[in-house]
């Protein structure tokens, strides 16, 4: 299980916890001297809470995902814990032949986005998304979060489906032409370590930033407090997505605390470029049980 917390500098903290509530080794995590142009800081101190990854990577069930929420609520919310995040792979199947980088098993939607399976999330079926599991989630005193990966699935891609346009509530239409997945991906920049399931988005098109803001629309339309995106940063850095996603949000009704993962061989001068768009972003890896990924966090922090 992961754990997200932000600071002023760069420093070793982390109160995050297994499903047995036992605290886990911290991680460097950084919080941006500023927040996102100008806006109203949302994590002016690091934020508590818990992450579904190391104690069921993608498989966690809304069964077992409000079991764990409702034991932070009830232990922990009193001492400061606030968040509860599905991590990734929530779109993801749960059948034979299904795994991290498999292609063909997510469910999507007529415009290409991420639904959460319902066979693992009952209450997403007809279209509801997320919106049930964050109502409960936000009836226990605490706030929902999801993991997110750049750009657009390939699966979008090959099923070149159409894209929403948040505007006028259909296809995206620009200069007579309907435009599609296909037309605005960037194939040359699928996502590092996991090549097969999600690449890049031409920011650049009205078409490109249409999907992406029919992304995040959806996402505070469904109850999301807090996002982890994957696959910008380190090995798979694109400022460009990271500049307009962090705009959207700027721009939505609801506040959506904006977390970076930190991907592959992600390096403190790096985090320089996106200080000042995210509220948080992280520079070193996993931890697991063992001292060496922890001793690896000095060299960075130094």
């Amino acid at each position: 299980m992961s754990v997200f917390v932000s600071s002023a500098s760069f420093f070793f903290l982390f109160l995050f916890l297994s499903l047995s509530l036992f605290l886990l080794p911290v991680l460097p995590i950084s919080l941006s001297a500023r927040p996102p142009n100008g806006t109203q800081l949302r994590a002016g101190t690091p934020p508590r809470g818990w992450n579904s990854y190391d104690s069921f990577c993608w498989t966690i069930s809304e069964h077992e995902f409000l079991q764990n929420a409702e034991i932070i609520s009830r232990k922990l919310k009193d001492y400061g814990y606030e968040y509860v995040v599905v991590d990734y792979l929530w779109y993801r199947k749960k059948v034979p032949g299904a795994y991290v980088d498999s292609l063909g098993y997510d469910v999507i939607d007529e415009w290409g986005r991420m639904m959460p399976d319902p066979g693992r999330w009952p209450s997403s079926a007809g279209g509801k998304g997320f919106t049930e599991v964050a109502k409960n989630v936000h009836h226990m005193g605490l706030k929902f979060g999801i993991h997110v990966m750049r750009g657009i699935s390939t699966q979008a891609v090959n099923a070149n489906t159409l894209i929403f346009d948040t505007d006028t509530g259909g296809a995206y239409i620009d200069s007579g032409k309907t435009w599609q997945a296909q037309d605005i991906a960037l194939k040359q920049r699928a996502c590092a370590w996991m090549t097969h399931g999600f690449m890049g988005v031409d920011t650049t098109l009205g078409a490109g930033r249409a999907f992406l803001r029919s992304l995040y629309k959806q996402y505070a339309e469904w109850g999301v407090d807090f996002v982890k995106h994957d696959c910008v940063f380190g090995d798979d850095l694109d400022v460009d997505e990271i500049t307009f996603v962090s705009d959207v949000l700027q721009q939505l009704n609801r506040p959506i605390l904006y977390s970076l993962s930190p991907g592959t061989s992600v390096t403190p001068a790096m985090a320089k470029s996106i200080s000042g768009l995210v509220n948080m972003y992280r520079i070193t890896g996993d931890d697991w049980d063992n001292w060496g990924d922890v001793v690896a966090h000095f060299d960075v922090s130094r």
